[in-house]
Parts: structure tokens; sequence; C-alpha cells
């Protein structure tokens, strides 16, 4: 059993470029940010602290609390680029308060909202002594849901994903390659909050799965590879029968591709760059194809996305599967004849209220679905981006089945 690797060309075209600077954002970007973030806890504080009708020392801690979060989420996005001025301890303080703030934002703000929907549709037909009970009882509510949410959020996104078995039928399937696994790995974000602790405990589990293949599909870092390699480390500990492979994802660009791509090789983690393999299984043979990330042009010509350049030299009727970050490469995918493709990119939505926003960019949000003749399975990620934080979009490991159609 052995892994023939082919490429489209250039063996490593990323190798010859530069690499790719994390830009600090404009004073200006900074400003508006800060401005947002502050007018929106501004309108929070309005609406609930009259509401809860507590004390005057009680409201002006609150103040300060609702200052301080205006403060640290914006701080929180821009610890990145304060690298190397900051120390370790002070980034990941940082870090970590800003985004726990956002997620509760998050929460507050959406429950403001629908809570001043709701005082206003009802005003009109409701008591004074009624409305003012409602106002005081609503406002109580919302700042207990945000942090119940909060909470139990915290929790989903930290646990140890789950394992989530899918079987996917291919047509024309060689009978050797009925139950072909494939572990997909998506979108855990190594960076401000996931360290090497939390990458080691999905590493173990999906050791245990006995795949043929693991399959990363992009967003593995939030970070330079100076900052994280000693996080990442822990990759080369895979372990399949065929070997682990990777395609960019758009974070990978924000923090430097070039230098991942070969971080990754040195792990020993196969990249794919618009390249293919062919996976010789008993008797039959799989075609493994990785495109790089569907934005991945707007970093330089020799990253954008190409299925079809990835099937240059291919060998002809043999079941394929794509590794592609975003579910929105698909289009591309069924025209260059592949029979499933694998994705992340979504987090599923991860918490409300970016799951509203998810259909608006990309065909397919979470799970199965079929574009013609093509599978796609879109993972909800196997880590979080931002705050620490899912609701109604658990993580996962993915095991992937081939089974004949």
């Amino acid at each position: 059993m052995t892994t023939t690797t082919e490429s489209p060309g250039e063996e490593s075209r990323a190798a010859k470029a530069a690499p790719v600077s994390r830009k600090r954002p404009p004073v200006i970007t900074v400003v508006v940010v800060f401005s947002i973030v502050g007018l929106l806890h501004a309108y929070m504080g309005w609406r609930l602290i009259p509401g809860l009708q507590l004390s005057l020392a009680c409201n002006a801690a609150l103040i300060v609390l609702l200052a301080l979060s205006t403060l640290l989420i914006p701080m929180s996005l821009l610890v990145p680029f304060l690298a190397g001025k900051l120390s370790k301890r002070t980034a990941s303080v940082l870090a970590w308060a800003g985004l726990l703030a956002m997620g509760c934002f998050s929460s507050m703000l959406i429950l403001t909202l629908l809570r001043d929907a709701l005082l206003l549709s009802l005003w009109w037909f409701l008591g004074v002594d009624t409305y003012l009970w409602l106002f005081h009882t609503t406002a109580v509510l919302v700042v207990g849901v945000s942090l119940l949410l909060t909470l139990v959020g915290y929790y989903n996104a930290r646990r140890t994903p789950r394992t989530v078995h899918v079987q996917i039928p291919i047509s024309n399937l060689p009978p050797a390659l009925v139950g072909f696994r494939i572990a997909q790995i998506s979108d855990i974000h190594v960076g401000p909050t996931i360290k090497r602790e939390f990458l080691q405990r999905i590493i173990e589990r999906v050791n245990t799965l006995d795949a043929h293949v693991v399959a990363i599909t992009g967003d593995l870092v939030d970070g330079s590879v100076s900052e994280l390699a000693e996080h990442t480390e822990g990759l080369r500990d895979l372990r399949s029968v065929y070997g682990s492979y990777f395609v960019t994802g758009n974070h990978e660009y924000y923090s430097g591709a070039d230098a991942w791509i070969a971080e990754l090789r040195r792990l020993g983690v196969n990249v794919l760059h618009n390249q293919h393999c062919v996976i010789q299984h008993d008797n039959s043979r799989l075609l493994l194809a990785g495109v790089s990330d569907y934005s991945g042009h707007h970093f330089g010509e020799h990253h954008r996305s190409d299925p079809h350049a990835a099937l240059i030299g291919a060998p002809v009727h043999l079941p394929k599967v794509l590794l592609a970050h975003q579910p929105r490469s698909a289009a591309a995918a069924q025209k260059a004849g592949f029979d499933l493709q694998l994705s992340g990119h979504t987090h599923g939505g991860q918490f409300l209220p970016w799951n509203w926003f998810v259909p608006l960019q990309q065909p397919f949000t979470a799970g199965l679905n079929k574009l013609g003749n093509l599978w796609v399975y879109t993972s909800r990620g196997t880590g979080y981006w931002g705050p620490p934080k899912r609701l109604g979009a658990p993580a996962e490991i993915t095991l992937i089945s081939l089974v004949a159609a």
C-alpha cells in the first residue's frame, strides 16, 4: 500500500513566494471599530440599567463594566498586531478577557434588541403598572440569560469535540474502497485562546479512529509560525494509514501562508496546493486533491484556488475527493468532475447572530449536501474563532466512510 504524490507543475510554488506580512489596520479603522462598539454598549446601558432598578453604586459599577468591555473587545482583536510589544502573559490576558466579553456582548445585544421590539409592540396594550413590571423583568432576564448563554457556550467550545460519523455514497466506487475512512478536522484556529493542550486532545481523539487518511481543511492557525510553532508541534503525532493532508484556509493567509506551508511539511503533513495524490489501497486507487483557499488569489496569484489545475496529470476514472476550505469552491469542483468535496470555514454559524449571515456568503452551512453529482460535506469546525463560545453548532471531528452508491 503506497501513496504517490503528483503535482500540476512546480513542486512548491508557495515556497518561492515572499511570506505574507501581517499589516496593522489603519488608525481610522481602529477608531471606527472603537466608536461602533462604544455606541452599542451605550445603547445596552441606556436600555437595561434603568430597568434593573439597582442602587446608584451598582449602576456605576455596571457602567464601568460596559466601558471596560468597550475597550477590551477591540483590544482582543488588536493583540495579533501587537506581537513583540506585549509579553505573552499580557497578550493572553487581553485576548481571553476581550473575547469572553465579546461573546457575552453579542448575546446581550441580540436579546436587548428583541426585548425592545417586544416592549415596543406591547406598550399600547398594557397598563402602566404592567408595562413597568415587564420593563424590569425583561431587563433582568436579558442580563441573566446572556451570562448563562456565555457559560454554556464556553463549555461547548472548550470541551473535546465529539466525533461525527458520516457515510457518503460514491458512484462506481471499487469494492476495495468501500469503508475507506477519512478523518476530517477543520477550523481549529490555534492562536490567542487555543493552544497546545486543546490541539493535543484533538490529535488523541483522531488517533483512536483508525482512519486511512487525516484531512485538515484549513484555518488551522491564527498567528505566525514564530508565535505558534510550539503549539502545533503535536501535528507530527497524527496517525493514519496514508498520512495527513492539509489545504490552506483564509486565516493561514492572515498569518503567513507560505511559512505555514513549509512548517507543516516539516511536521510531516502533506500540503496539497492545487495538487493531487493517488492513494493505492489494496487493489484500488483513490484520487485525493486539494486547492488553496477560495480567497487565496488576493494574497498572490500563485495561491489562486483551481480545482482543474489540481487534476493536471491525474489518472482518469478514479474516485475523486477534493479538500477545499470554503464550500463555495463546490461550483468549480463540480465542473472539474470531483465526486466529493470536504470543506469547513462556516463553523456552522458558531452562535447567534453569525449563523444568520453564513448563508449570505456560502452555499452550505453544515453537514452533507449535494450540488449536481458532487457531494459536499461542510464541517462545523473542530475549534472556534473569536469568542470561546458555541451555541447550536457543536464542534466536530468528522469520520467519513465511503460507501457504494
